[in-house]
């Protein structure tokens, strides 16, 4: 859907006439159903009063088409600005401007990522021409007007009021503004010249019409060039029962008609595969044509997985892939053709950082797909305001009309096979009782240590094989390092250990950028990810008291997320909230100790917890 559509010559007249602002603020409230902010009505008005310069060419056509506000069908992106015509060889070329109003930018160490002045404060952001070239790569992969009707984009940034400070267009951000040029306050010649290489005669075939009319499906390229990055690639080769429950699913979404829902349930313990079915599943539906989506609740897994698939093909094509849970608040029903949701267990009711968008994320996903697969294992719910387990995703089916089917994946590839270290596991955190009282006979390399620095060493050493280890701990250390990069986050000075958290430099992909052996993880770094060896430190929310297990989600550090909330829950309901918070620190601490598939090696902060670790290896 466009905002505003005309020419060259009615976009001129709208502009220099100053009525811009006001015929594009109707049209969203005509075709979006919303208000229109004071600022946001400005930043049309001084942004597309510098476009308007830079078309005042008269080589550039009258009849060149002019959009604005193009919503890419099926997502929340908007497209700020096209022009489009055809060039000496009459090609059908589009050409996307990015437009902001930025006046500063600050470098960072993280791929693609700048901070800048927004909402009020500095932030990380994406680099404008990752983000121009990225609805590029959208169209190109998704709209079959644009990869079957030959229409060439061509993506780039203004920032209009931006001087140019070498910043922006830092050598480490070239892969990207080759993609997308840049061009700032004194480039208006050169963005006029840009547009000029592809924009010679006006638009007379209608492109951007076919462009907003374009039927939404997965390229032909796009599927075998994710083909081709699945076949052979060891993290996600699928068996036993992982391919059963995947040929299972692919029967289910094959068989459902477009006015019918579906809803398949999967459910499955740590290490039983349910993202490398997830990501099968992803691929093997692109290839057949569908309009399908990985979602997952917490962003790592989102991150770690469209790395490993990239490959040869950028970064951006993968991305575009990858949908949090939070963003089908708006999504009309049966958008998707199926929606693949990871970590449903992580689901929550409301989206956005302050929990104030949509009704509940259950019933988006089910309302916006056709069938929706939900992966899920009820005891990885480790945030105060996780609402997904089965009974749950039952209630939103039957609201649907939704046919539910249910499977399970039991084979365990987590922790050597050993469904015994998982009993044991539960036995000793006291989640619930089981016969597994002791590790004998269990294959499972599971120590404990009385220096952090020998489990640090220990991991260390273990990941020189494959770069598949790593140290985590859980959420009682404040993150220092945010804002003050030489602090260290988890110190322990009697032992001269100090380490920072991981989401300095390298983010949500700590678990493979090799650099970050050296820094601490977190449950929102590691949950559905595994890893080969996994080190832990526990922290003194759990603690054991003459041999029972007590939790204190006050030693949480104030920066953790998941025990936001929590005061006011113990003042409205005590009982249910101290229930809740055991649950939580006790699950926490489960799905850390089952990252690694061939062990664990852990530290704890206290004393007494040590020893009770240690005597339950043996079964004392």
């Amino acid at each position: 859907m466009i905002v505003y559509k005309a020419t060259k010559e009615s976009f001129t007249i709208d502009v220099e006439s100053g009525v811009i602002e006001d015929r594009i603020e109707y049209k969203v409230k005509e075709k979006l159903n919303r208000g229109v902010s004071p600022s946001e009505k400005r930043s049309w008005q001084s942004s597309l009063f510098y476009m308007n310069t830079v078309l005042n060419d008269p080589e550039i056509p009258q009849d060149s088409g002019i959009s604005i506000e193009l919503q890419i069908p099926q997502t929340s992106k908007r497209i700020d600005f096209i022009i489009s015509g055809h060039d000496e060889n009459q090609r059908d070329n589009a050409v996307i401007v990015e437009l902001k109003q930025w006046e500063t930018a600050q470098k960072t160490n993280l791929d693609g990522i700048v901070k800048t002045f927004l909402g009020g404060g500095i932030r990380e952001t994406i680099h404008p021409s990752y983000q121009a070239w990225s609805y590029a790569c959208l169209l190109n992969d998704f709209n079959e007007a644009v990869y079957t009707g030959n229409i060439d984009l061509y993506p780039c940034v203004f920032l209009h009021n931006y001087e140019s400070d070498g910043i922006i267009d830092d050598p480490i951000y070239d892969f990207y503004t080759k993609k997308a040029p840049v061009f700032t306050k004194t480039d208006i010649t050169n963005l006029r010249e840009f547009i000029k290489g592809f924009i010679k005669v006006g638009d007379q075939k209608d492109i951007i019409d076919r462009i907003e009319n374009g039927r939404i499906r997965p390229s032909k390229m796009l599927a075998d060039s994710l083909r081709s990055m699945l076949k052979g690639n060891d993290e996600f080769l699928m068996i036993d029962d992982q391919k059963l429950a995947f040929e299972y699913v692919i029967g289910a979404i094959k068989s459902t008609p477009r006015d019918q829902k579906k809803v398949v349930i999967i459910e499955g313990g740590p290490g039983t595969g349910k993202s490398v079915v997830a990501i099968n599943l992803l691929v093997k539906l692109i290839g057949e044509e569908k309009f399908v989506s990985y979602v997952s609740k917490n962003s790592a897994p989102r991150k770690v997985y469209s790395s490993l698939l990239s490959g040869s093909m950028t970064r951006s094509r993968i991305d575009n892939l990858f949908r949090s849970s939070g963003s089908f608040t708006e999504t009309p029903e049966n958008t998707f053709d199926a929606l693949v949701v990871d970590e449903a267990h992580r689901l929550n009711e409301q989206s956005g950082l302050f929990r104030n968008k949509g009704e509940n994320q259950i019933k988006e996903l089910i309302h916006a797909a056709n069938v929706t697969v939900f992966f899920l294992d009820e005891n990885q719910k480790v945030h105060i305001h996780d609402i997904g387990d089965k009974e749950e995703i039952m209630k939103w089916a039957e609201y649907h009309n939704a046919e539910v089917i249910s499977t399970e994946l039991s084979s365990q590839f987590r922790c050597n096979g050993s469904d015994g270290y998982l009993a044991w596991l539960d036995h000793t955190l006291q989640i619930r009782e089981t016969a597994n009282t002791d590790l004998d006979e269990i294959d499972y390399d599971f120590q404990v240590m009385d220096d952090p620095n020998e489990v640090f060493e220990k991991i260390k050493e273990k990941n020189e094989i494959n770069n598949k280890s790593r140290m985590v701990a859980g959420y009682c250390w404040d993150w220092a390092s945010k804002k003050d990069s030489e602090a260290n986050d988890i110190v322990f000075p009697e032992d001269g250990f100090a380490k920072q958290w991981n989401l300095k430099d390298d983010g949500m992909l700590w678990l493979i950028k090799k650099e970050s052996i050296n820094e601490i993880g977190c449950i929102h770094t590691c949950q559905g990810l595994e890893l080969d060896y996994v080190g832990i430190i526990i922290g003194p929310d759990f603690k054991i008291r003459s041999g029972k297990a007590i939790t204190d989600i006050y030693e949480r550090s104030k920066n953790d997320r998941s025990v936001f909330g929590m005061k006011k829950m113990m003042k409205e309901d005590p009982e249910s909230a101290t229930q809740l918070g055991d649950e939580i620190i006790k699950n926490t601490y489960r799905t850390l100790m089952t990252r690694g598939m061939k062990g664990c090696y852990i530290y704890c902060t206290d004393k007494e917890t040590e020893e009770y670790f240690k005597s339950q290896i043996n079964g004392v």
